[in-house]
């Protein structure tokens, strides 16, 4: 299975998950062109659409944005962007004084099987701690609690992290996608 991404963490992660499932990651390291939208459907399928004409073989892709309830979903689509320019002490900072801190990972994984594309949403729900904690993880981890939690995504190892994550749950539906699909062919 072939991941196209630029970026290390998320490379590691799903690498980690694959791993265990006995199923060989490929990594292909390439920052592929990305819509600026506020809707991650739209965003992944540019994405693949753009990416499915250089690497013309089966491949996966995901987005995720981190969507915070009193900031009216910000920064969502944006996320990577945000954390880039004001990392988590400028989002702690938008907190302040907020009482609600719900908040929650939305990932998009976008499939092209050669012919279609496919897409799975996985959602982990939590809410935005008030301080930086923890040193695991890359993004927002060090300031996001999963719903029931005590402990920021940061504070948990990779694989506690895995287990619960908003792209194990997106990989789970893509994972059931091709289980199936393979399964037809037979």
């Amino acid at each position: 299975m072939i991941i196209v991404t630029h970026n290390q963490h998320k490379y590691m992660e799903y690498e980690e998950i694959f791993s265990r499932k006995g199923i060989e990651l490929e990594w292909f390291n390439y920052e592929y062109p990305e819509l600026q939208s506020e809707n991650l459907n739209e965003i992944v399928e540019f994405s693949l659409k753009a990416v499915s004409k250089i690497l013309n073989r089966p491949f996966f892709l995901e987005d995720t944005g981190l969507f915070i309830d009193s900031l009216n979903g910000f920064p969502g689509p944006y996320s990577s962007y945000v954390q880039e320019k004001i990392g988590n002490p400028g989002i702690l900072k938008l907190m302040e004084g907020k009482v609600d801190r719900r908040s929650r990972f939305i990932s998009i994984i976008g499939y092209y099987d050669g012919k279609n594309f496919h897409y799975f949403e996985g959602i982990l729900n939590g809410y935005i701690s008030d301080s930086i904690r923890g040193s695991n993880g890359f993004g927002y981890d060090p300031i996001f609690i999963p719903e029931n939690g005590e402990r920021t995504l940061a504070e948990m190892s990779l694989v506690e992290k895995n287990s619960i994550s908003h792209r194990r749950k997106a990989l789970e539906k893509f994972m059931e996608f091709l289980k199936n699909s393979m399964e037809s062919i037979k």
